[in-house]
C-alpha cells in the first residue's frame, strides 16, 4: 500500500489512529495461515505445475505480470539480441557478395562502408531504430538485402509493439488505482437498527471516483460436508445491505459496509467467545472502474478472528463545516464500546431478540435506581430521629 512507499504515514492506512478506547489484543494463532493479506495479496503458492508451457501460450500477459527488472532485463535483451542477430546476418551477405575485400571504383557493393563486424552491427542499429546517419546505405546490387531490410523493420516494429504495450500496461495496472482505497484495520460485530451486524469501513483517497462500485464478502473456513469430507478454504458468499441500498456504492466518503448476521449468514452460530476459537477468514473484496482510465480495478483485504472486534462500532468521521463536508481520516479505524449481547445471533433470536435484550438492561437500570432511593429513606427517618431528641 501507500504506506509502504513512504507517501502517506504508516498509520494512516489500515490502521485506527489516534484512538481514545482501548482496544482489546489478540495474540494471533500460531500455525495460522490466513488466505488473504491485508494488503490484498493472495497467500497462496502454486507448486508441482507440469505444464509450464501454458504460460508461453500468453507471453503478453506473462511479460506483464513479471516483476520490473525481469521486464527491463527481457526489454534491453530483445534489442540487442535482434541487433547482433541482423548485424551478423548482414555481415554475412557482405561477405558472400565480396564487400570486405573489394574496393574499387566500378564495384557496387550490397551495403556502403561494410567493412567489419563492428560496421555491420552499427548498420543494423541504424536500420532497425532509423537514426540514417547517411554514411551506410542499402543499394539495388542484392535482392537478398533488400528482403532482409523489409524483414528487420518488420521485426524492430514488432518488439517495439509488444514490448512498449507491455510497459505501459505495467505503468497503467489496475492495482495501482487500488493502493487509494483503503479498508479498517479492525472490523466490528454491533447491534445496528435492533439487528447484530458485521461490518467494515473503506474509503477512496482521491477525488476521482470509481465508477459503479461494488462490495462483495466472503467468509472462509474449514468445513466438514456430512459424508465427511473436509473442505480446508470452504468460500461462502455473505449478503449486505450497502449504505444506498443498491448493489452499487457511491464512494465518495467513508462507508460503513454492513453485513446483517441473520439465519442465512455463516456467523449466525458463533458467538463472542466462539469467535476467539475459531479460525473464521473473511475476505472483503471492492470492485469498480476507474473514472479517467475506465480500467476495473480490485482491493482485497481480510479479517481474521483476530481482528474483529466484538461490541465495538466505527465512530463518525464526516462533520459539516462552512458549508460542506469535511472527511477526518484521522478518525478512519476508531472504533468506541456500545453495548452488544455476547451471544449468538442464534441464542438471541430464540431469546426474543434484541428488543427483549434492551428491556432487560433497561430493567436492570431502573432496579437499581429503586434500590438507590430505597437506601435514602432510613437516612431521613434518623436524621428526623436526632431532631427530635435535641
Amino acid at each position: 500500500m501507500l504506506s509502504r512507499k513512504g507517501l502517506i504515514p504508516e498509520d494512516y492506512l489500515l490502521t485506527r489512529l489516534a484512538e481514545d478506547v482501548l482496544q482489546p489484543k489478540f495474540k494471533a494463532k500460531a500455525g495460522k495461515a490466513r488466505f488473504v493479506s491485508k494488503n490484498g495479496t493472495c497467500n497462496v503458492a502454486h507448486t508441482n505445475i507440469r505444464e509450464q508451457g501454458r504460460f508461453l501460450q500468453d507471453v503478453f500477459t506473462t511479460l506483464v505480470d513479471l516483476k520490473w527488472l525481469h521486464t527491463l532485463i527481457i526489454f534491453t535483451m530483445s534489442f540487442l539480441c535482434s541487433w547482433l542477430l541482423f548485424g551478423m546476418i548482414w555481415w554475412l551477405v557482405a561477405f558472400a557478395h565480396g564487400d570486405l575485400d573489394q574496393s574499387g571504383d566500378d564495384f557496387i557493393p550490397c551495403v556502403t562502408d561494410i567493412h567489419s563486424f563492428s560496421s555491420a552491427f552499427l548498420f543494423s542499429i541504424e536500420v532497425q531504430v532509423t537514426i540514417g546517419f547517411g554514411g551506410r546505405m542499402i543499394t539495388e546490387e542484392c535482392v537478398s538485402a533488400i528482403i532482409i531490410l523489409i524483414v528487420q523493420n518488420i521485426v524492430g516494429l514488432v518488439i517495439n509493439a509488444i514490448m512498449l504495450g507491455c510497459i505501459f500496461m505495467k505503468t497503467a495496472q489496475a492495482n495501482r488505482r487500488a493502493e487509494t482505497l483503503i479498508f479498517s484495520k479492525h472490523a466490528v460485530i454491533s447491534v445496528r437498527n435492533n439487528k447484530l451486524c458485521f461490518m467494515v469501513r473503506i474509503g477512496d483517497l482521491r477525488k476521482s471516483m470509481i465508477i459503479s462500485a461494488t462490495v462483495r464478502m466472503q467468509v472462509v473456513k474449514r468445513t466438514t460436508t456430512e459424508e465427511g469430507e473436509v473442505v480446508p478454504l470452504d468460500q461462502i458468499d455473505i449478503h449486505m445491505d450497502n449504505p444506498v441500498g443498491t448493489n452499487g456504492i457511491f464512494l465518495v466518503s467513508p462507508l460503513i459496509i454492513c453485513h446483517v448476521i441473520d439465519k442465512h449468514s455463516p456467523l449466525y452460530e458463533m458467538s463472542a467467545s466462539d469467535l476467539l476459537h475459531e479460525d473464521v477468514e473473511v475476505i472483503v473484496v471492492l470492485e469498480g472502474v476507474v473514472e479517467t482510465t475506465g480500467i476495473t480495478t480490485q482491493a482485497r483485504t481480510s479479517y481474521v478472528s483476530e481482528e474483529i472486534l466484538w461490541g465495538q462500532r466505527f465512530v463518525p468521521t464526516v462533520s459539516e463545516e462552512d458549508g460542506m463536508y469535511a472527511v477526518d481520516y484521522s478518525k478512519f479505524g476508531n472504533t468506541m464500546k456500545v453495548p452488544t449481547p455476547c451471544c449468538s445471533a442464534k441464542k438471541l433470536d430464540e431469546a426474543g431478540g434484541i428488543a427483549r435484550f434492551k428491556m432487560t438492561e433497561g430493567v436492570t437500570l431502573r432496579a437499581s435506581v429503586r434500590r438507590r432511593r430505597g437506601s435514602a429513606v432510613p437516612r431521613r427517618s434518623r436524621l428526623e430521629i436526632l431532631k427530635t431528641h435535641d
